[in-house]
């Protein structure tokens, strides 16, 4: 389910003190229901237990990021050095020590995302290109009922007038496609891997 912005910005989470200039893009509570201390298993679904796969299974969306891939490599959006290390610096040099020296959590290579930090309820993940520097923010919060579930806040830092254009560009395609069947496809692993856990 879509949330409002606030949803993200009014919870005491540490990204906060680390993407304070980014920009909260989309906000979206998973479904995922858990207990207190499951984000580490719902971080490893992300990452595809080993840090090999990709949060997207659906072909819907293995379509879209396939086309975004090829128009990326046509424009040089996704050419060397200009990701994170080379356009913009890395979060983590950001973090402060505490972060730093804890859990780093595990990357997603297939679609690209570099882990920033993992606490007890909290995992970023950085990714950047020609267009944006974006992070993805997985929170593990209390559903009022006695159980926890996931929440994923997508945080944007757009290059210019490029990166308006293109997030603008993108925009009815997440909506319409990439998010429903992302949200769907961790729905179905979270429920498969309950049965096994």
């Amino acid at each position: 389910m879509r949330l409002p912005k606030t949803a993200h910005k009014s919870r005491p989470w540490r990204i906060h003190e680390i993407a304070g200039d980014f920009q909260v893009e989309d906000v979206w509570d998973l479904p995922t229901p858990g207990g207190p201390d499951d984000l580490a298993r719902l971080v490893r679904q992300f990452a595809g237990g080993d840090g090999e796969g990709a949060p997207v299974s659906s072909p819907v969306a293995r379509a879209l990021f396939a086309v975004r891939a090829k128009l990326g490599a046509l424009l040089g959006w996704d050419r060397p050095g200009s990701g994170v290390g080379g356009r913009v610096p890395s979060l983590r040099e950001r973090l402060p020590e505490d972060l730093r020296d804890g859990p780093r959590g595990p990357d997603i290579r297939a679609a690209a995302f570099t882990s920033v930090y993992q606490t007890h309820d909290e995992w970023a993940a950085e990714m950047a290109n020609a267009t944006v520097h974006t992070v993805m923010h997985i929170g593990w919060v209390a559903d009022g009922a006695g159980g926890h579930h996931g929440r994923m806040a997508v945080l944007v830092k757009r290059n210019g007038l490029l990166g308006t254009a293109y997030m603008a560009a993108i925009k009815p395609f997440r909506y319409l496609g990439v998010y429903p069947a992302l949200l769907r496809m961790i729905g179905r692993e979270w429920k498969a891997g309950a049965h096994a856990h």
